[in-house]
């Protein structure tokens, strides 16, 4: 394998591993179930690139808020 094609497998998968971890935090900061992320997670990790992509088509979407309590607001 010449050194060009040697980089540019390295570098994507450097760029696969990246997104699989992002996609992998961002599972976990949605608002669905514990079960279900534990799943996408599974999914994302046992196979990167397959799971990646269907994470971005089906995966689970929004972000969870974050708890309030009087403590912490400025009212």
């Amino acid at each position: 394998m010449s050194d060009f094609l040697s980089i540019a497998a390295m570098t994507a998968a450097v760029a696969i591993i990246f997104l699989d971890l992002w996609a992998i935090v961002s599972v976990f900061r949605s608002d669905k179930d514990v079960n279900v992320k534990a799943v996408w997670a599974l999914a994302i990790a046992v196979l990167p690139v397959i799971g990646l992509v269907a994470w971005g088509v089906a995966g689970p979407r929004g972000v969870a808020e974050a708890p309030t309590s009087p403590e912490h607001s400025k009212g």
